[in-house]
């Protein structure tokens, strides 16, 4: 292994020097500063991540709180985390991942021992527990989600309210007159998880605003609950013929169910989701979709966490725009 004093051989210095270099902590010529950075890349020299952390009063570690609680989407889960690790290590971080459902308690824990610099937050409710404590620590955050009460925090999210409403404006101007939503597990909604309640907040407003029939349903993520939520639809909902789908796991079953039931997607009933792209494209019908931008988001979270670490001002609230995809899933009402 590289140590300080190889490097400091190398460059012709003393190992303080290359300290300094360093942890900037005292002046050293241009010069002398480019003799040792040449000398680090060439000899592959790394420092020690605790004397590190010892000169610059920062750990580089960033902790990525994603609590897995119970109605919870694990892969799309996991491909917001993949970006936020990819994204903090060309920053030189490395990420902590907080998955227990530990609340305020968790949070304080690492933030007072110093186990990171800074936190990004998921799975936000609308009146979540942790706000208080977010808006006191001595570290920055930032909020992948939006709570009913932002003021004073940094969040980014897809705009899910907006993404409900392109869904359902889709349909409208398609003819559809009947319209329903699929939503998420029932304890997302009970938990007042911020991005569901925001999709139905867009679907019903949207709905109103077309003059449309409209019903939401939570389905439990699994074949069998697709099946019975189908099959309810069609009992209550005869004229139903536009379907929004916010449920990456039945996504496919619920089609299945539908043309099982003797409708044809989409010549019989036309189905929009929110999803990720890949999967809206992978479906045996492809489905019209609004993206989920899992890894733009994760990796405009670590950015706006990087510049408040150099002290930079960013904005409070990053709303992403949805861009809805047209495929088949989608016909004008009555299509044969």
């Amino acid at each position: 292994m590289v140590k300080i004093t190889d490097v400091a051989r190398h460059a012709g210095v003393s190992p303080s020097t290359v300290s300094y270099a360093l942890s900037g902590k005292r002046p050293i010529s241009e010069e002398t500063r480019r003799r040792i950075e040449a000398s680090i890349r060439e000899l592959g020299y790394r420092p020690h991540a605790g004397a590190r952390a010892l000169a610059s009063s920062r750990s580089n570690v960033l902790a990525l709180v994603i609590p897995l609680r119970s109605g919870i989407h694990v892969p799309v889960v996991m491909q917001f985390a993949v970006s936020v690790v990819t994204t903090a290590r060309t920053h030189d971080h490395d990420v902590l991942l907080l998955t227990q459902e530990e609340g305020e308690e968790g949070l304080r824990r690492v933030a007072d021992t110093a186990l990171v610099d800074a936190l990004i937050v998921m799975d936000v409710q609308l009146h979540d527990s942790r706000l208080p404590l977010l808006r006191t620590l001595d570290r920055p955050s930032v909020m992948i989600g939006f709570p009913q009460d932002p003021v004073g925090l940094t969040c980014i999210d897809l705009d899910f309210k907006a993404a409900g409403e392109l869904c359902v404006e889709r349909l409208a101007g398609l003819g559809h007159r009947v319209v329903a939503l699929v939503g998420s597990p029932p304890e997302v909604y009970v938990r007042e998880t911020a991005f569901a309640q925001r999709v139905v907040q867009g679907f019903t407003a949207a709905a109103d605003r077309n003059g449309l029939t409209s019903s939401i349903h939570p389905c439990e993520a699994s074949p069998a609950a697709a099946r019975r939520i189908a099959e309810q639809l069609l009992r209550e909902q005869p004229g139903l013929t536009g379907v929004v789908v916010h449920n990456e796991a039945v996504l496919e079953p619920l089609i299945d169910a539908f043309e099982q039931l003797g409708l044809r997607v989409p010549g019989d009933l036309s189905i929009t989701a929110i999803c990720p792209d890949e999967l809206a494209e992978s479906l045996r019908v492809p489905v019209t979709s609004v993206a989920l931008p899992s890894a733009e988001l994760g990796a405009r979270a670590v950015g706006l966490l990087m510049k408040k670490l150099d002290g930079t001002a960013v904005p409070e609230a990053t709303l992403l725009p949805p861009r809805l995809t047209e495929r088949a899933s989608t016909a004008p009402r009555n299509a044969s």
